[in-house]
């Protein structure tokens, strides 16, 4: 158990692939917080959004990891590997889908950062289940 988050960043070069024959490369945002062990972040930046706001996808950590080898994912993020040294993202809403092309090697290096943190599997020790479950009941005694 942990009494002090960790937080780790990486900017990755992304391209969000649509109808135009080349997208503009744009910085999106890893991010991995000990607060919440199991799961990563990829924020966009404002220009990226239909809703010309920061928006933040969180998912599971496994499946980033394992999207980097084959294709894994069935519900509204999807990852698989794509080419030599690249990895696709999708994101799947009511608005539609955005499929996001980042390099192998910029997800291995954050990840790699993630494990020396908190390794897989080890996930569990970073919960503070006494915490997580009196702010579930309220502070009820």
């Amino acid at each position: 158990m942990s009494t002090s988050t960790v937080v780790i960043e990486e900017a990755v070069q992304a391209r969000i692939v649509a109808s135009a024959p080349r997208a503009e490369p744009l910085s999106v945002t890893l991010r991995y917080e000990t607060d919440d062990p199991f799961a990563v972040r990829m924020a966009f930046p404002p220009n990226a959004t239909l809703e010309g706001t920061e928006v933040s996808w969180a998912f599971a950590r496994s499946l980033l990891s394992a999207g980097l080898v084959e294709p894994v994912g069935v519900g509204d993020v999807r990852v698989r590997p794509y080419g030599y040294d690249r990895t696709v993202v999708e994101f799947h809403a009511p608005e539609g889908v955005a499929v996001v092309h980042v390099h192998s090697g910029d997800v291995r290096r954050f990840l790699k950062r993630v494990e020396d943190v908190a390794p897989e599997g080890h996930e569990h020790r970073f919960l503070d289940l006494d915490h997580d479950l009196s702010q579930l009941l309220g502070d009820v005694h």
